[in-house]
């Protein structure tokens, strides 16, 4: 099945992974790229893989960069495997993708995924599967939080090898992503209805204890703490992302507060400058 494939990656100065990823897809004849205008070697490293397209957008949201890539390029297969730069397709991924021969009810296939650490495999990794193979004109892509996920309009199974997640980009880029995905996450938390949250996001609304709560179920539950200091490192990373998520909700709930103080001193403030304007108008004519 290998032939009906044509994988799909976004990109924006993934110098650090995309060399990796890329050397994975030998076997696919065609590979999309959509660059939200990279200015590290990028570029540079897609121009060594010959079946690579590479396609630059202005970066809107993850929706709408995939659905460009899905619609606007040209892509004929009639399967997509959606791919982030940091994804490394394994042997034993590939060999299954060749052996799939799918019914007409099946649409899309979902994988689990094994969190790296500078190439080094955890056991303690909260990555969740990701519907990441489908049929082109079964899927559109709909943003969610500060992330996106495909909706397929038919049935999805789940594909028996993993994924691995492997960003070796440095700590400082992390930080500066974690900002803006955690603000979007606050966002989305805030205006859902409670019941349409999962147990995790209703679990963030309680504002403190998120950040404990995933250090801990990382580094024991997980057994985070048999993966050395590669699983501290990760452990402590999650805690931080949940920490910077309670304080954009707090935020949120300080500047509701101020803002409902300073509706309630206007409106104190208008009755008394009613109350008084009546007063002088009783006194007028007396």
């Amino acid at each position: 099945m290998l032939n009906l494939i044509t994988p799909l990656i976004l990109t924006f100065n993934e110098a650090p992974n995309l060399a990796r990823t890329l050397a994975q897809l030998f076997w696919a004849r065609d590979i999309t790229i959509i660059d939200s205008f990279s200015s590290d070697e990028t570029l540079s490293i897609v121009s060594g893989f010959p079946q690579a397209r590479i396609f630059q957008r202005k970066f809107d949201s993850f929706a709408g960069q995939c659905n460009f890539g899905l619609r606007e390029t040209g892509i004929t297969s009639e399967w997509v495997l959606s791919l982030d730069a940091d994804y490394l397709i394994t042997d034993e991924m590939i060999e299954e993708l060749a052996s799939l021969n799918p019914n007409a009810d099946t649409d899309g296939f979902r994988a689990g995924f094994t969190y790296c650490i500078e190439g080094r495999r955890l056991r303690s990794g909260l990555y969740p599967p990701v519907t990441v193979l489908f049929r082109r004109l079964r899927a559109i892509y709909v943003d969610d939080g500060h992330s996106h996920r495909v909706n397929v309009k038919g049935s999805v199974r789940n594909l028996k090898s993993r994924i691995l997640h492997d960003d070796r980009k440095p700590l400082s880029r992390w930080f500066q992503s974690q900002q803006r995905y955690m603000a979007l996450e606050a966002t989305k938390i805030v205006s859902a209805d409670v019941e349409s949250l999962g147990i995790a996001d209703r679990i963030r609304r309680l504002r403190v204890i998120a950040p404990l709560a995933v250090l801990f179920y990382c580094l024991i539950v997980r057994g985070g703490v048999l993966d050395g200091w590669a699983g501290f490192f990760y452990a402590f990373q999650r805690m931080m992302a949940e920490l910077l998520l309670s304080l954009y909700l707090i935020e949120q709930d300080l500047k509701e507060e101020f803002g409902l103080r300073i509706a309630d001193r206007g409106f104190s403030k208008t009755r008394r400058q009613d109350s008084e304007s009546s007063r002088q108008s009783a006194e007028s004519e007396l």
